[in-house]
């Protein structure tokens, strides 16, 4: 296949561990021989945290929010990338607070981070861009750019509102740009053992017969991993849900068209 394979992880609803997803899916990527690069378009700046680079988000411009808001300084994108153990970052900036009515302003604002990547996404397998958890121009950017989205979701009823949601602006993104958005999977994040749970990963399958749906279990070593500023797989590779995190990477790996991972490393 033509390189890279780009990937939106996004959900406007808050508090799914969007985040939690992205990093663990970019690191079971690099385990399985993949160059990956992750680009933190949520103004949080979750992964740029949560991949040790605090220091980046609170540092002087030029950020991505340039590069996003100023067409001069677009194929500028390459001095931003950090080097990680496991990928390489873009990381997000506080400025990047200040995007959204920025990139309304622009006439072709939900384009920005398609036409920043150019410069550097042939150096990769694979882009993964981390959304903002609301519905605007950053993450319309975000889904442009890519044109493929993993989505996280809580095993909740809650979920079921949020996705409706997603997929509406989906739908019309897709009208707007004349383009076509591929949904990839859906990760089921911090399922717990409780009769909601079992209920909404049924439903997760009964909604999407024809897609991936994996559950990742409620785990404190992903979240002591963040704390960490690594993965699932440099912090503690023996955990279950390591397991699984691998193969979203491996079914990722077949829909893209790579040929058959090598052994991992």
């Amino acid at each position: 296949m033509a390189k890279p394979a780009k990937l939106a992880v996004s959900n406007q609803k808050g508090g799914v561990g969007k985040t939690t997803v992205a990093i663990n899916t970019a690191g079971a990527l690099n385990r399985l021989g993949r160059d990956v690069l992750l680009v933190d378009l949520d103004p949080q700046g979750a992964a740029t945290e949560g991949l040790g680079f605090g220091d980046a988000y609170d540092a002087e411009p030029p950020s991505l929010f340039d590069i996003l808001t100023d067409a001069e300084q677009r194929d500028e994108l390459g001095s931003l990338i950090l080097e990680h153990e496991e990928m390489d970052v873009v990381p997000s900036n506080i400025d990047m607070t200040a995007a959204e009515p920025e990139l309304t302003l622009s006439r072709r604002g939900g384009e920005q981070l398609d036409l920043a990547l150019n410069a550097v996404a042939e150096d990769y397998d694979y882009v993964i861009v981390d959304c903002p958890p609301y519905l605007g121009y950053l993450t319309d950017n975000g889904l442009y750019a890519t044109q493929n989205i993993l989505i996280p979701a809580l095993a909740e009823s809650t979920s079921k509102r949020a996705l409706e949601l997603l997929f509406d602006h989906v739908g019309a993104l897709e009208t707007d740009y004349e383009i076509s958005i591929v949904e990839r999977g859906v990760v089921a994040n911090r399922v717990e053992e409780t009769n909601e749970a079992e209920q909404m990963m049924a439903w997760f399958d009964d909604a999407f017969p024809d897609l991936s749906v994996w559950e990742i279990r409620k785990r404190v070593e992903l979240q002591r991993a963040f704390s960490a500023g690594v993965s699932i797989f440099e912090h503690r590779p023996d955990v279950d849900m390591a397991d699984v995190f691998l193969r979203i990477a491996a079914d990722l790996d077949d829909q893209f068209g790579f040929a058959e991972s090598e052994v991992v490393r």
